[in-house]
């Protein structure tokens, strides 16, 4: 009995001392065993510190948001009966009023009322175009220019001393990175604010809409999983900086927050074009080519693994005949290797080393010709 009496005094003042050891190495170590209160805090203040950004950024931009609404005058008719023996009433026309018709984004781009917004967004004939600012304020638009290649366009609205957004570079954008999406939701909800992050680069879509049959490809397209909604197009897409990114274009039907913005970059030299002559002309090289990787090197047999290929495109074109590159000499199965030393890659394409010039620019490339390095001089010329 003394034996088992001796036995549980043991292993209560085990437990009492082990008891006493974790709490005193607690107190003398918090690093090595972290408390509930101090993960919870941790995490509270990096939320903070996110959310913070958001809403300063928010605060900045929304003041250079604006809602683009389509209108345009439907008739109204009227009941009335003709004779007392009808079983139905006729209608006849009593008049019109001016009814919404669309929606979308755009936001300012400088404080005398130019706006950018997507291509699609004023496309539509026959209709009244007004802006609306984010305190309220109406202004009829002007559309300046629509681009012939890209989803965007140029308003202009009759104002003074308005609040602008900050372009950034969007050559600098990785993916993860956090970002913003501002726009008219739904043509109903002004200025809605969505964010998520860079979720790829360097896309190429085929975008339409429900109520056209027209369709365009659009390349080099930032993905995000920032809600992009109907009426959002034409909206800035932002970083944590405040500074626009890409203007939010389309959303991937039948998929849940995926979304496509036009980098802003590609989109400078032709707001430097409106602001200078009234329209939007981009350069145009006039060659039919596919982009040189491991996969297509091994393909075609090629020396190289980086660079455009010149090929036929199905109607059986590689050179455009009268373009700038016809007459600078280019060939069926070139290699351009580089344009004024920039070396063509998957992620430095062709297209987006061209659109980087303007129309009236000469350039240099280096070219791979039958196993030798060549260089040809180009005057590029305007897309027609």
């Amino acid at each position: 009995m003394q034996n088992k009496k001796f036995i549980v005094i043991l292993i209560i003042l085990s437990l009492v001392f082990g008891f006493s050891g974790a709490i005193l190495g607690i107190k003398l170590y918090p690093s090595i065993f972290p408390t509930t209160q101090n993960i919870e805090t941790t995490t509270a203040k990096v939320s903070t510190s996110e959310e913070k950004a958001v809403i300063n950024t928010v605060k900045k931009v929304s003041p250079a948001v604006v809602s683009v609404i389509l209108t345009k005058d439907v008739p109204v008719f009227e009941e009335y009966w003709s004779s007392p023996y009808q079983f139905l009433p006729e209608y006849r026309q009593k008049g019109t009023k001016e009814q919404q018709v669309g929606g979308g984004t755009g936001f300012i781009i400088s404080s005398d009322g130019m706006i950018l917004t997507n291509k699609h967004v004023v496309s539509t004939e026959g209709v009244d175009y007004t802006v609306v600012l984010s305190d309220g304020k109406k202004y009829s638009a002007e559309i300046l220019a629509r681009d012939p290649s890209q989803d965007i366009a140029v308003l202009k609205i009759k104002a003074k001393n308005l609040t602008t957004v900050k372009l950034g570079d969007s050559d600098k954008i990785q993916v993860g990175q956090s970002v913003i999406a501002i726009g008219y939701a739904l043509g109903e909800f002004q200025n809605t604010v969505s964010v998520g992050v860079v979720s790829g680069i360097g896309r190429t879509i085929t975008a339409g809409n429900l109520t056209s049959a027209q369709t365009e490809e659009l390349q080099e397209l930032i993905q995000t999983d920032a809600a992009i909604n109907s009426g959002n197009s034409g909206g800035p897409l932002l970083n944590l900086s405040g500074e626009v990114i890409g203007i939010n274009t389309a959303m991937a039907s039948g998929a849940e927050n995926i979304g496509f913005s036009i980098p802003i970059n590609s989109i400078k030299n032709a707001i430097s074009e409106v602001e200078k002559t009234g329209k939007i002309s981009y350069p145009f090289l006039g060659v039919n080519h596919t982009i040189i990787n491991d996969t297509i090197k091994k393909e075609q047999n090629l020396s190289v693994n980086y660079g455009a290929l010149v090929i036929k495109d199905n109607n059986g074109i590689a050179v455009v005949s009268g373009s700038a590159a016809e007459k600078a000499g280019l060939r069926e199965n070139d290699i351009i290797l580089e344009i004024n030393g920039k070396k063509i890659t998957e992620k430095n394409t062709l297209s987006k080393v061209i659109l980087s010039y303007k129309v009236g620019d000469k350039i240099k490339l280096k070219v791979l010709r039958n196993g030798k390095q060549i260089f040809l001089g180009v005057t590029l010329q305007e897309k027609q």
